[in-house]
């Protein structure tokens, strides 16, 4: 690795060490440091007209209510055609994102907003920095994700979903030098030739020693793809030259090396990927590990057993509510203002009054001009760390409603164990809510990997689905029809693709036990035949 590199480490740790202290000292005045931040961000937004003026947290939450995306859409959207702002920040961008009720989402981002997200970043990278000092020794790779190719007309470079733009211009100057991967590959003509000339460049470099991406299949993914793009990676890195991939990825350049091309023909001659031979200096994999990612994420670890590894915080586009923090997951209280719902009581909270233990979905207010934005996570308070709350993702908060039937997630999770338990060799993927947009009655389909000659039964799904009273009181209405069930070969490859298909973004996909998907994407997605 360059000196230059090195010294990019040093100096980027040095800069994030202002954040990280405040961050450490005033763990003990959670309430004080959130009241002040509410005042802060309240004196940059235009506040809609409240009958008495808004002095204190305790007169915001009387006078405001609860918001989702969907009251804020028609403002934003007549922002994008020049009408006045959610706040008196400079407007940076506009951040494209994707959920389960919008096909994709516009998120404001002021400079204020960028500042808030900075502040979690610090405390974060200076973590990292001190549990694994071997960081400061090698290259890292921070996961871009791209857009749906019926939505690249949305893309450029302003709203490119790159995580280094998170940080503040110095941060980023530095971290642009230690980089393994240009962001540029999210310019590719599709996403098959982004992942591989992200191999490319991982493959390329010597001294990777940071592995950091959001969802493990992402990273299994590409750990799937090297053999069989061996050769062609072989190719390039002796070449100089992208081959049959030339127009897609016009927009990249290059990487060459060709011991590392060399390195890579001798280790794919082997019957096994040795990991550890490509990149010794891999010292720390970063991603998500909790709820429906967390058998995913014990896969990556097994895959890469010799590199350490960290779960991810909790991260949206619309805000940070965790950071991974000495060994912990502290909510990150020196960013925005935070409200919780309590999940058995239905109260609104502030985030000094949670108790270890609480069930809670968390509530943002934000630089971004969104006020009391409900994230609908379901989170539990596992911990503390001085007087701020630790919270361990479980999920997502709601399930799914077609005709009034109310799955939740652990419902589907126990029909679809249950019926993979009555074959061998059959594993569990994931239940899709079939919305059949009125061309037909909806249907639930269970989504299976393994042989078809070991498939589980669609009358065994649709039969323990209807231990759920108002699923059976569906089908006994005949509201909705009766349960299917497929196996694929690949069942990540085939959930991801449906969930592209929905409009998600591919870096942003998740493994979810229940999810709903329209007719639409699944006529658009190649499918074995129903069991």
């Amino acid at each position: 690795m360059n000196l230059f590199a090195q010294v990019s480490h040093q100096a980027l740790a040095l800069v994030c060490r202002k954040a990280d202290q405040r961050f450490s000292s005033q763990r003990q005045k959670l309430e004080q440091v959130q009241r002040k931040k509410l005042a802060k961000i309240l004196k940059q937004l235009h506040l809609p007209k409240t009958p008495q003026r808004i002095k204190n947290y305790e007169s915001f939450a009387a006078q405001l209510p609860l918001t989702r995306y969907s009251d804020w859409k028609p403002q934003i959207e007549q922002m994008r055609q020049g009408s006045q702002g959610l706040s008196r920040s400079k407007l940076v961008r506009y951040q494209p994102t994707s959920g389960s009720s919008e096909s994709i989402k516009f998120i404001p981002y002021y400079q204020d907003f960028l500042d808030e997200l900075d502040a979690a970043i610090g405390p974060w990278l200076s973590s990292m920095y001190r549990l694994h000092p071997k960081l400061k020794q090698g290259s890292h790779y921070w996961s871009i994700s791209w857009l749906p190719e019926s939505q690249r007309h949305l893309l450029t470079d302003a709203n490119l979903n790159d995580d280094s733009v998170l940080l503040d211009w110095g941060k980023r100057i530095l971290s642009q030098y230690t980089q393994a991967v240009p962001s540029d590959v999210a310019f590719a003509g599709n996403a098959d030739d982004a992942l591989f000339a992200t191999l490319c460049y991982l493959v390329a470099d010597a001294h990777l020693s940071m592995l950091s991406v959001w969802s493990p299949t992402f990273a299994l993914q590409l750990l799937d793809n090297m053999p069989l793009w061996g050769a062609d990676i072989v190719q390039v890195l002796r070449t100089d030259s992208w081959g049959q991939r030339q127009n897609s990825l016009a927009q990249v350049k290059v990487p060459k090396s060709r011991r590392r091309a060399q390195i890579l023909e001798r280790l794919l001659s082997k019957p096994l990927m040795d990991w550890q031979a490509l990149w010794p200096n891999l010292c720390l994999v970063s991603c998500w590990d909790t709820a429906g990612a967390k058998a995913w994420a014990q896969q990556l670890q097994t895959r890469l057993p010799f590199a350490g590894f960290e779960g991810k915080g909790l991260w949206a586009t619309e805000g940070v509510v965790t950071i991974p923090y000495d060994g912990y997951y502290p909510l990150a209280y020196q960013s925005h203002f935070y409200e919780f719902e309590n999940l058995t009581t239905g109260k609104i909270v502030p985030s000094w009054e949670l108790k270890c233990g609480d069930e809670v979905s968390p509530i943002l207010t934000t630089g971004s001009g969104l006020m009391r934005y409900c994230m609908d996570d379901h989170l539990v308070v596992s911990d503390f760390y001085g007087s701020l709350p630790c919270f361990t993702f479980k999920g997502r908060r709601f399930g799914v409603d077609l005709v009034g039937e109310k799955l939740d997630p652990s419902a589907a999770m126990s029909t679809l164990q249950s019926a993979a338990q009555t074959v061998q060799h059959c594993k569990p993927v994931s239940l899709l809510a079939i919305d059949t947009e009125g061309q037909a009655k909806p249907y639930y389909l269970a989504v299976f990997e393994g042989t078809q000659q070991n498939q589980p039964c669609a009358a065994f799904v649709d039969n323990h689905l209807k231990q759920n009273f108002h699923y059976e009181l569906a089908r006994n209405l005949g509201q909705l029809a009766p349960a299917q069930a497929i196996c694929v070969d690949d069942g990540w490859h085939y959930y991801k693709q449906l969930a592209m298909q929905s409009g998600m973004i591919e870096g942003n996909i998740k493994p979810e036990p229940l999810k709903k998907i329209h007719i639409s994407a699944l006529k658009n997605t190649s499918v074995p035949a129903e069991l």
